[in-house]
């Protein structure tokens, strides 16, 4: 009952306030006027830890995202929390914290003291006692120092109506700090008063030579003497000890009633942000962290220290001060204490929720505003301040019942120490020095000193007050343009001012352009090279650089230009300058008014008698007056262009005076601003509505311009794709913040430096597979500098780092995160811990005690305020994410001046309720920076970082597989089978419910099927022709098809797949908190899901980076040997087999795929008798087997991890036939036959209908290429018997479309091609019905060849349609590429136009870097290959090989696939079409070439893996090379060939062509040299086909004819 007592009023927040408070104030009466004074007497106790600045300072420079701060606070807690319940237990009251030392006092009668001193070095040498046994954790060095004073003391309350603070002052306290500096590791020093009033029999003592302290050995109690008792008596002394009911607390304000009076009184001592965090609820640690912050430590010195009423005052009239100046500039005070013969007050600004942008000006003017004032105050004899910014430990220190908000760190110390020890003026460190922003005239450095306990403090500035005295020519643009760097992505806004100064110099008008931006998007740099286009003969120009200050300087803007018009800022002496302005303006004034130039030009005219009459406002009208006339007669003689940088500083005079004179002189003024805090004034919202005004709005700069920049600043060709996407999503777009993310990378030495090796002299290996290098624009190459041919250099990261867990560097701030309220700031902080992006659902789940409604609310309102965006699905998501943002936005006559209004207000609040509404509707969430998301991540500290991961893992771990369009297996097949790493245990319906996902079948259905198979043999009678089964299989699935639209919804699936959406949202967030976790086996589960999943999807590119992070956890996790490791390694190297297949390298595929079988007992023969061994062995097997299925004999299926094993073989044996098929060596097909039945027998063993049918069509495919004619004809028959037996459920229907889809392709590359569009026709039918874009575009694909080469081509283009729709409706950008593909296909032999070469080119162009394309083996090398054709064809050389050597840089990517042989037959023409010019041009290795060209094309043809469908084009281009080399006879033989093979397969496109070629290299009609520039300008667009306007014969006349005309025999 008690403690439920305790923890109720541990929960009040009386209780709370009452922690960070000593007794002395929670217990205290004071008088309400300030200050207010309170004499005692007492025992003090100063404790000093050292060691903790050290770690902070370790911590704080870490170069990960986790640095440590719950570490540091764990440890600095650990000690100070023990010593808080000693002093505690002892009686004691804990007056303040001050960083790592804490004061205490026992406040008692002066009669008392005697016994009380006694208990207090009892209690010291106990906690002494605490250290002594204790190892240093983290290579800490703790040593703890006491200090003990005893006397009378002084207590000071001051403040203002919103905050109070207090001071123990007099001798006491003074004898007490100088006991502790005097105290070495491990002593306790008595003050002399302490000595003087303790009870010496109890201590035995040492002296201390020349001082009247002493330090304490022990305690000699007499052996008589019960302490216990005495201790006691001792404590009744004690006003608020917890005795007989408490005994058990540490401390009674723990049991404080709620109080409103009190506890208002008591919330004024506390600083605003713990008052927040205690009405907020929210967790004590959540305001512990390292952060960047800037410290201003002020010291006041008395020159009567004595006297606590005198020095009161003088203290409460600097506070008053103190706290006003920090109100106005987000900064706080956060400790005051005395301090060496002074009063300090450490003040910080940057606390949780009070960062601001300008923070370290801010620091800076509020330090020397409250040096000014208090220099002043009566009594203050000197006025010392110190400035430092940097990473500072910020949180809560002590123990739970007492504890108080510090900063530790070395910043705080260097801040302190240079207020000591340069006495009487504002001092300030270099980082705050670089941060300022302000001119370099405002600072003088300083003579370096030895200050105690700062090894390096850097250079010292002087900051010389920030008033702006005139000093000409230092107002200049403060960044210098560098002729080898050009200004990036700002070509809109330049391009926009160059027109503007053409029609402002041609015109009589006056011309304002704004640039508006935020702080860091390049503003400056915009404007210097502004200025350096804007110089010319016939005007003038004139560029400044205003500062934070110019804006309180009356008129200073106005009379910079001026200084400048009239020439005084090149005038070394004030001489010089009143002699130039006499001339200039004796003539427009008359001399006795000259002295009003006195103030504003630092002149000495004598003042006239008629001038010191005036009036401020008079003088300044004249002034005016007077410049107004100087301009009007300077631009007579010349235009004057006016540019001005940080215009948000011009003051209020100068923006009136630049209103009227944009109205009367015509001048160009150009300035750059960021957006106005407050509304702007009256005259300069004038100039901005002025119809004359251009107000242009700088966004964030493009991804390449990001990645040029880097390459420029780093001069480089070319960095890692990884980092070019860190450091575009890390600056957003912003330079500065890029070159931030730069100098950090820089610093922690994660960048390195190499030289470019040549592709081909590189050895492909698994770590180099993925050369995959972010390369600058071409223009930029002449910008980097030094760098000659094959010396150039890319920059690399050092082995090991891994990029999104860096730390991020302190500049990139925490402003937008801290103006959040509390509750927001929580909600993003939650949201951080799940990742950039994440689900409402899941948010919900882990948000402490909100509920729906507050959740909703509060995410409309950061949607509104650009910290998310939302997305109803995750298609919706990728598109967002592959669109720019826009860098340029022009308003005339800006929007942002619209004056507030109740409307307005009411909009906003409609505004809201919509995206209110939209967010219900939307359920995935993103943050629109990642950067806010990694800052709001490293504010958390680690347990509590762990228990979020954890829930976040509980929760997606239910959805962590397949969508149910997939039938929601695992990606890698019955991989949690196999591996057991789940969190949640399932239950057994669970579990059943993935068996039958996984095609496990119960056993009535087992049943069912297996009556079934019996009849299968009476399906395909022995005696029907190959047309009569033709017809029955298509009328098979034109059945098929008719239920599927007749069907209920089981067979149907209502949407398409979502797997990418669930791996996005799921299966990636998951892998990612597992490694939070630590928990490195479920971590590489997901990897290894992921990596698999990006393979379904084509994307080798991701599969790859995650293989990586797998591999990095499998060597982690090696120690550990478990049958789960070896699966896991297992599926590891069939993924590395697949991604290395789909890659083009095959040595390295079948090394990875041999390791992968070993892993599970499957070894693969390396020598010949084995070989002949094994194929012996399975072909029994295979007999065995075959039987087995006729006779439907019953055998129990495999169990769970067996058949995960079996998957893994299948795919293993499937990719290794098909490598082996590629070798030209003779015995290598029996490796190949070996691989391909194995593949047969292990998918007959899994008894999956899917597995066996894939098998079959693999086997029958192998045979097919291989030219055994029954072999393939008996497998195609059992495919078709099977899936004829199989059930109408959607499992069974999408295994027939599998069928009818891979059949249809076999039909194509083995040139059936009428049977190829039969079958795809109908694969494509049944795919749309079933929802499936993944298998549907490629039926698409391969159609749309088929059809090409029959010439059909409405059906053609009705195809391509349906390809283009779903490119577009899937954001698929592999069917968009192929889609281009054939339409540049339809140009180069088709003879008409689909879609121009320009946006074939241009989509090219964009997307040969796109990670899905570039890493896939065939489609670029086609596209490449199509333009190289299409540039030989008009003979433009130079484009020709530009896209030939793309092209041939892919063409060792060998994989046995249409595709790839696609692009192939494309990169050899164009080699045939170069190999003419070279006969042409005579040249030396014509004939070299042409030998080569014909023996390549020869291979080719004899390979196994090229499907007959590509012998016409092969055969045609050897014939033409023949008849290039004078070869007539073999010229014939294989034309002859190719139109034997174009007969048998039906192709009338390869056919018609040949036909030409034959006719015209055997007419002796000549070839006009343009012909084929000719027919391209003929080229009849599709529309014009379709409408009957061009008939289709003349259609087909459009070829290319190759010339051979050149000699008889040139060899």
């Amino acid at each position: 009952m008690n403690t439920r007592r305790e923890h109720e009023s541990q929960d009040r927040p009386i209780v709370k306030i009452a922690a960070h408070l000593p007794d002395l104030i929670v217990y205290g009466d004071f008088s309400p006027e300030r200050p207010s004074v309170d004499y005692f007497d007492g025992v003090l106790m100063f404790v000093d830890i050292s060691g903790f600045t050290a770690m902070t300072e370790k911590f704080s420079t870490a170069m990960y995202m986790d640095r440590g701060a719950e570490q540091l606070v764990e440890i600095l807690n650990h000690y100070i929390s023990a010593i808080v319940e000693k002093v505690l237990i002892f009686g004691g009251d804990i007056l303040k914290f001050a960083g790592d030392a804490l004061l205490a006092l026992w406040k008692v009668e002066r009669r008392q003291l005697k016994s009380i001193i006694t208990v207090v070095i009892k209690c010291s040498l106990e906690i002494h006692g605490l250290f002594e046994t204790q190892e240093s954790e983290e290579g800490l060095d703790v040593r703890v120092k006491i200090g003990l004073a005893a006397g009378h003391i002084t207590m000071l309350v001051f403040g203002d109506e919103t905050r109070n603070y207090f001071l123990v002052i007099g001798q006491a306290v003074d004898d007490v700090r100088l006991a502790q500096n005097m105290a070495q590791m491990n002593d306790v020093i008595l003050s002399p008063n302490c000595w003087q009033l303790c009870d010496r029999s109890m201590i035995e003592i040492e002296r201390i030579p020349d001082q009247r302290a002493v330090k304490v050995n022990f305690l000699k109690l007499p052996p008589s003497f019960n302490f216990d008792e005495f201790f006691t008596r001792c404590m009744a002394f004690m006003d608020y000890y917890p005795s007989s009911d408490h005994k058990n607390l540490l401390r009674l304000a723990c049991m404080l009633e709620s109080d409103p009076e009190l506890e208002l009184s008591l919330q004024k001592y506390v600083m605003e942000s713990i008052s927040k965090q205690i009405d907020d609820k929210q967790l004590r640690g959540y305001l512990s962290e390292l952060r960047p912050v800037t410290i201003v430590f002020v010291n006041l010195m008395f020159k009567d220290q004595d006297k606590a009423e005198v020095i009161g005052s003088a203290i409460q009239d600097a506070c008053v001060h103190i706290n006003s100046v920090l109100r106005v500039f987000r900064g706080q005070i956060n400790k005051v204490f005395m301090f060496d013969k002074g009063c300090s007050f450490l003040c910080v600004f940057g606390f949780p929720g009070e960062k601001a942008p300008d923070e370290v000006t801010h620091a800076l003017e509020s330090a020397v505003d409250i040096f000014d004032f208090c220099s002043h105050v009566h009594k203050i004899h000197t006025v010392s301040i110190g400035v430092a910014s940097g990473i500072v430990f910020c949180g809560i220190v002590g123990h739970s019942v007492r504890h108080e908000y510090t900063v530790i760190g070395q910043k705080v110390n260097i801040a302190a120490r240079m207020m000591m020890y340069y006495p009487g003026i504002v001092t300030c460190d270099s980082v705050t020095y670089n941060g300022s922003n302000l001119p370099a005239y405002f600072f003088k450095e300083l003579p370096k000193k030895v200050m105690k306990g700062v090894a390096d403090s850097g250079p010292v500035y002087q900051c010389l007050g920030l008033n702006e005295k005139v000093m000409f020519g230092m107002a200049y643009l403060i960044c210098n343009r560098n002729e080898g760097y050009p200004l990036l992505g700002r070509n809109k806004e330049i391009k926009y001012f160059m027109c503007t100064m053409k029609e402002f110099l041609i015109s009589n008008c006056s011309r304002v352009l704004m640039y508006e931006g935020l702080s860091g998007y390049g503003k400056s740099q915009t404007l210097v090279e502004i200025e350096y286009l804007a110089q010319g003969e016939n005007h003038r120009t004139i560029a400044i650089a205003l500062t934070k200050i110019s804006f309180h300087q009356n008129f200073y803007t106005i009379q910079i230009l001026m200084a400048n018009v009239l020439g005084l800022d090149t005038c070394k002496h004030y001489k010089e300058r009143q002699t130039n302005l006499q001339n200039k303006v004796k003539s427009l004034l008359d001399e006795k008014f000259h002295c009003l130039l006195n103030d504003i030009f630092h002149v000495q005219f004598p003042i006239s008698r008629e001038v010191s009459r005036m009036s401020t406002t008079r003088k300044q009208k004249q002034l005016e007056a007077l410049f107004m006339k100087i301009l009007e007669q300077t631009v007579k003689e010349e235009r004057i262009i006016f540019i001005i940088d940080e215009g948000q500083f011009i003051d209020s005079a100068s923006w009136t005076f630049m209103e009227k004179l944009i109205r009367s002189v015509p001048i160009f003024i150009i300035m750059s601003l960021s957006p106005f805090i407050d509304i702007p004034c009256a005259a300069a919202s004038a100039i901005m509505k002025n119809r004359n005004t251009t107000y242009v709005i700088l966004g964030a700069v493009q991804p390449q311009d990001i990645l040029n920049k880097v390459c420029l600043d780093l001069n480089v060709r070319g960095i890692p794709k990884e980092l070019d996407t860190y450091l575009v999503e890390g600056s957003c777009g912003i330079p500065f913040y890029c070159e931030e993310l730069l100098k950090n990378l820089d610093h922690h030495r994660v960048l390195v430096f190499q030289t470019i090796e040549s592709e081909e002299k590189t050895n492909v290996t698994w770590n180099n597979l993925f050369k995959n290098f972010a390369k600058p624009t071409e223009d930029l190459k002449k910008f980097t500098l030094g760098l000659e041919e094959g010396n150039e250099e890319v920059c690399n990261l050092a082995s090991g780092v891994r990029l999104k867990n860096l730390s991020l560097p302190a500049s990139i701030s925490l402003v937008q995160l801290d103006s959040m309220s509390l509750s927001r700031q929580m909600l993003v902080r939650c949201a951080a811990i799940i990742g950039l992006t994440f689900t409402t659902e899941l948010l919900y789940e882990i948000l402490p005690c909100w509920n729906m409604k507050m959740m909703i609310s509060a995410l409309a309102t950061l949607v509104k305020s650009n910290v998310f965006d939302c997305f109803r699905n995750g298609k919706e998501l990728r598109i967002a994410l592959k669109q720019n943002v826009a860098s340029f936005e022009v308003n005339y006559r800006s929007l942002s001046l619209q004056p507030p209004s109740e409307g307005m207000a009411h909009g906003e609040e409609e505004e809201l309720r919509e995206l209110e509404s939209e967010v219900i509707e939307c359920h995935i969430i993103r943050f629109c920076s990642p950067l806010m998301q990694k800052t709001a991540y490293e504010l958390w500290l680690k347990d509590q970082k762990k228990a979020m991961h954890l829930k976040c893992a509980r929760f997606l771990e239910e959805n962590a597989h397949r969508c149910d369009h997939c039938r929601s297996g695992d990606f890698v097949p019955f991989h949690h089978f196999a591996v057991d790493i789940r969190l949640n245990t399932l239950d057994l319906d669970t579990i059943r419910k993935m068996a039958k996902s996984h095609g496990f079948q119960t056993e009535e259905e087992i049943t069912f099927s297996r009556i079934e198979t019996s009849k299968r043999s009476a399906i395909f009678s022995e005696n029907l022709s190959s047309e009569e089964i033709r017809e029955k299989i298509l009328s098979f699935f034109d059945i098929i098809i008719s239920k599927m639209r007749t069907s209920e919804n089981d067979i149907i699936p209502l949407e398409s797949c979502q797997c990418e959406e669930i791996l996005e949202i799921v299966i990636m967030p998951l892998a990612h908190h597992f490694l939070a976790l630590g928990e490195n086996n479920k971590a590489l589960y997901y990897f290894l899901e992921l990596a698999s999943a990006y393979l379904i999807l084509g994307d080798n590119y991701m599969a790859y980076t995650n293989l990586n992070e797998g591999e990095r956890l499998l060597k982690l996790l090696k120690k550990e040997k478990s049958w789960s490791k070896t699966f896991e390694w297992t599926t590891f190297f069939t993924l590395k087999g697949q991604v290395c297949f789909n890659m083009g390298q095959m040595v390295l595929a079948k090394k990875m795929l041999r390791k992968a079988l070993k892993l599970l007992n499957r070894i693969f023969p390396y020598n010949l008798i084995s070989l002949f061994l094994q194929i012996h062995v399975e072909k029994n097997r295979h007999f065995h087997y075959v039987n087995q299925n006729q006779q439907a004999q019953e055998s129990s299926p495999p169990g769970k991890k067996r058949l995960a094993q079996l998957y893994q073989q299948t795919t293993c044996f499937s990719l290794l036939w098909q490598i082996y098929s590629l070798n030209y060596f003779f015995h290598y097909k029996y490796y190949c036959h070996l691989a391909a039945l194995m593949q047969v027998n292990t998918a007959l063993e899994t008894q999956d209908d899917f597995q066996i049918i894939k098998a079959y069509l693999d086997y029958s495919l192998y045979h097919h290429l291989a030219g055994y004619q029954g072999v393939w004809f008996k497998y195609e028959v059992m495919t078709m018997e099977h899936i004829f037996n199989l059930p109408l459920k959607r499992e069974g229907i999408e295994i027939m479309t599998y069928v009818a889809d891979t059949l249809g392709y076999i039909k194509l590359l083995m040139g059936h091609l009428d049977l190829a569009i039969d079958l795809g026709s109908r694969a494509h039918k049944m795919w749309s019905l079933l929802h499936n874009p993944n298998r549907h575009y490629l039926v698409l694909c391969w159609l749309c060849k088929s059809l090409f080469l029959k010439n059909r081509y409405k059906q053609l283009i009705q195809v391509l349609g349906w390809l283009w729709d779903l490119s577009v409706a899937e954001e698929h950008i592999f069917s968009k590429a192929f889609f281009y593909f054939v339409c540049l296909d339809i140009m180069l032999y088709s003879g008409f136009v689909y879609r121009s070469f320009e946006e074939c080119l241009e989509f090219i162009h964009q997307n040969e870097d796109n990670r899905i394309l570039k890493f896939q083996s065939g489609i670029l090398l086609g596209l490449y290959s199509c333009i190289a054709i299409w540039y030989a064809r008009l003979q433009e050389w130079d484009n020709f090989h530009t896209f030939s050597n793309r092209a041939k840089s892919l063409v060792s990517r060998r994989t046995p696939a249409a595709l790839y042989y696609i692009g192939l037959s494309r990169y050899m023409e164009g080699q045939v079409l170069y190999l003419q010019k070279q006969i042409e041009e005579q040249s030396e290795n014509a004939q070299d070439s042409g030998v080569d060209l014909l023996k390549n094309l020869e291979n080719l043809v004899a390979q196994n893996t090229t499907g007959p469908v590509f012998y016409p084009r092969l055969y045609h281009l050897m014939a033409y090379v023949c008849i290039l080399m004078g070869d007539g006879q073999n010229c014939n033989l294989f034309l002859n060939t190719a139109l034997q093979l174009c007969e048998t397969q039906g192709n009338v496109l390869e056919k018609c062509w040949l036909n030409m070629s034959k006719e015209w290299w055997y007419s002796s009609s000549e070839l006009t040299e343009d012909q084929w520039l000719q027919t391209l300008l003929s080229l009849p667009p599709w529309e014009k086909v379709v409408s009957g306007k061009v008939n289709m014969q003349d259609i087909q006349k459009n070829k290319f004819l190759m010339r051979v005309n050149i000699l008889d025999n040139p060899f």
